[in-house]
């Protein structure tokens, strides 16, 4: 029976890459902590990783995956044998392999071509690296006493005899009976005997069942562990029995011993996975995988359901309704089920930002060994949680604002012993949650920012003039502005005055801010502050005539009331207004949007609703303060077109349209 047949292997691709994924990340994150003094279980774990992520290519058809995986796996066996000293020649060698595994999957998944010459050239590293002998641990006397421990390979050809018979089952499981006849095949001389006794009638057979059984006889200079290797992933799926000849049997039994039950719960299985179905197993599973298109419609249903909610108590509202005792009841009922049921949907969405966490730690070694600086990097609160949309964005950011601060903050060894500090500096990130919101600060304890050369590069530039007088807190924040950088060369690293004008951009797009403090020669705190979700906005109302927008609540210091006496024209036609112990300017949404009105009296009262844009505040001047609530966020581009100045836009309960204000968008356009 030909398994090709009768079973769909492509249905288990997705899942193999994903866990592609995930064993990837174990490997990565286990090598980057691997050195010589290491645990051994770094090493197992990292060989496990790699074992199963050999085992899953072979599996699903990707040979050169399962071949490429397999110099990494020689190379871990002979590390955790001690065959091969733990150098970082070595680890280095592995992580660039890793980065060609890692391409590997992505062309595989993207259905692209391999990068063969790259995948030729570490494949023939990998097993010169073997074969060398420089990084080999130097061989020692060998002593009676260790010799008795050591499990030596046969020298003598030796005959095994192999019973394999799979259960029925075991193609639902994603295993094939003759890619594991195959791999004896490449251990010696293999005489098969086909056993079908178990073959049913043919109107009582399942087409995708396994009926056949083998009896097979191996012969060479192979171990019993060898043969058990191949068999590991599929003890549950079938009976097997190993003899060797004028031994003693060595059989795989059903029940497997403890230290196996806990090897495997440890492991990321990757490919051999067991996908149990109700007809052979009575467990049942805590998790399930969606697709995230389906949790983002949900997540849209229920904003839709969230704003007819709305509406409907502002109906009752203003039919008088609400006199009604049983329908007031009915409407409150109806309005806290309504936001349960938001708050569980949203937190099927929310994930650990460790997530974000894990491409730090390559990159920090990465960078660190090219600019010839010793850092460590600390992580905490990593299991703290928030949206996947906004999990995707502030990759990024991160990474920017890690390698700015390996690049510019982290002084060399020498200069950091010669200033009285450890040669080894730190980079610390941590993660918390502030009431609705999600902050996340990334220090160092470098050299810190000099407010006399940011300034002077600023007006170098011509980012500010030389007549501005600025706090210190302003002049750090210069460093967010497009195209500024204190590199003196431009180098891979820095130099081209993007990277935190990248940062503070996403953030405004996330409805958050990122602000900077910083003492010379004691090291900088980079603070990222986000809402925990970006499809629900805590937002100010605020009304122009008959408009009504709303301004993001984060972004809102306080509202004033002032008079037109106290705005003053200056040059330019830009107005300001004296707040505090500063002038700051305005920006009038009336003149804005061009919203027309029947008053069009300027000379009265109005309200101030000052903002902060990366440390520089700004008032915008509108009619009246409506009031706070949560709305949901529609994507005006989507369903009309980009518009300067504005995020999006929401339905509030009347039915009304609101559009919801881009504050450092309205600032840029204003020209502040």
């Amino acid at each position: 029976m030909d398994s090709d047949v009768n079973i769909d292997l492509s249905q288990f691709h997705e899942v193999f890459f994903e866990e592609c994924s995930e064993g990837m990340e174990i490997m990565e994150s286990g090598l980057l902590n691997l050195t010589s003094d290491s645990d051994p279980e770094v090493i197992n774990t990292i060989f496990r990783a790699a074992h199963s992520i050999k085992g899953g290519g072979g599996t699903f058809g990707f040979s050169e995956i399962s071949d490429f995986t397999h110099g990494m796996e020689t190379i871990l066996d002979e590390m955790r044998n001690g065959k091969l000293a733990v150098t970082p020649r070595a680890v280095e060698l592995l992580l660039a392999a890793l980065d060609c595994l890692r391409d590997m999957v992505q062309c595989s998944k993207d259905k692209k071509p391999i990068d063969q010459a790259l995948v030729s050239d570490l494949h023939h590293q990998l097993e010169t690296f073997v074969s060398g002998g420089e990084e080999s641990v130097p061989e020692q006397p060998v002593e009676t006493t260790v010799v008795e421990d050591v499990e030596e390979e046969p020298d003598e050809v030796a005959v095994w005899h192999i019973a394999f018979y799979p259960h029925e089952n075991m193609f639902y499981t994603g295993n094939d009976p003759f890619r594991l006849i195959r791999e004896l095949q490449c251990l010696g001389d293999l005489d098969i005997a086909v056993n079908h006794e178990r073959l049913p009638e043919f109107e009582k057979m399942d087409a995708q069942g396994c009926y056949l059984g083998w009896d097979m006889v191996l012969k060479g200079n192979v171990s019993l562990d060898q043969i058990n290797e191949i068999f590991e992933w599929v003890e549950d799926d079938c009976d097997l029995q190993v003899t060797q000849k004028n031994e003693e049997t060595a059989e795989k039994k059903v029940e497997q011993p403890a230290e196996v039950k806990v090897r495997e719960m440890d492991e990321p299985k990757m490919g051999r996975r067991r996908t149990d179905k109700p007809s052979f197993s009575n467990q049942e599973s805590t998790s399930i995988r969606v697709g995230i298109n389906k949790v983002d419609g949900l997540v849209n249903l229920v904003g839709e359901l969230v704003i007819t909610q709305s509406i409907l108590s502002r109906v009752c509202n203003d039919l008088g309704m609400e006199r009604n005792e049983k329908l007031s009841e009915c409407l409150d009922q109806l309005e806290r089920n309504t936001r349960d049921l938001q708050e569980q949907t949203m937190g099927i969405r929310m994930l650990p930002i460790d997530f974000a966490f894990q491409r730090l730690p390559r990159i920090v070694h990465d960078l660190s060994r090219s600019l010839n600086k010793k850092v460590e990097l600390k992580f905490s609160g990593e299991t703290t949680e928030l949206d996947k949309t906004v999990l995707e964005k502030i990759g990024d950011p991160l990474m920017h604002l890690v390698r700015n601060a390996l690049d510019h903050g982290i002084e060399s060894p020498g200069d950091r012993v010669a200033a009285g500090k450890d040669e080894k500096g730190l980079i610390s990130i941590n993660a918390y949650h502030q009431g609705g919101n999600i902050i996340i600060e990334i220090s160092d304890d470098g050299a810190g920012l000099s407010p006399e050369k940011i300034l002077n590069k600023a007006r170098e530039k011509g980012l500010v003039e030389s007549s501005d007088e600025l706090t210190e807190a302003q002049i750090q924040n210069l460093i967010f502005r497009p195209g500024f950088s204190t590199a003196v060369e431009i180098s891979d690293v820095s130099g081209r005055g993007v990277g935190m004008d990248v940062v503070r951009r996403n953030m405004t797009d996330l409805g958050g801010t990122v602000d900077v403090m910083s003492k010379p020669g004691k090291g900088s705190i980079f603070t990222i502050r986000l809402p925990l979700t970006v499809a629900i906005l805590e937002g100010q109302m605020v009304s122009v005539g008959d408009q009504v927008f709303i301004v993001p609540l984060l972004s809102i210091i306080e509202s004033l009331q002032v008079s037109e006496k106290d705005i003053n024209a200056v040059a330019n036609k830009s107005e300001l207004y004296p707040y505090r112990d500063e002038y700051i300017s305005v920006i009038r949404l009336r003149k804005m949007f061009n919203v027309q009105t029947d008053d069009e009296d300027e000379d009265r009262t109005g309200l101030l609703v000052v903002i902060d844009i990366g440390g520089r505040r700004v008032g915008l001047y509108v009619d009246d303060v409506v009031g706070q609530q949560q709305v949901v966020i529609k994507s005006l581009e989507q369903n009309y077109q980009q518009v300067p100045g504005i995020a999006g836009a929401t339905v509030l309960g009347d039915g009304a349209v609101a559009l919801i204000l881009d504050v450092l968008g309205l600032v840029q356009q204003f020209q502040l």
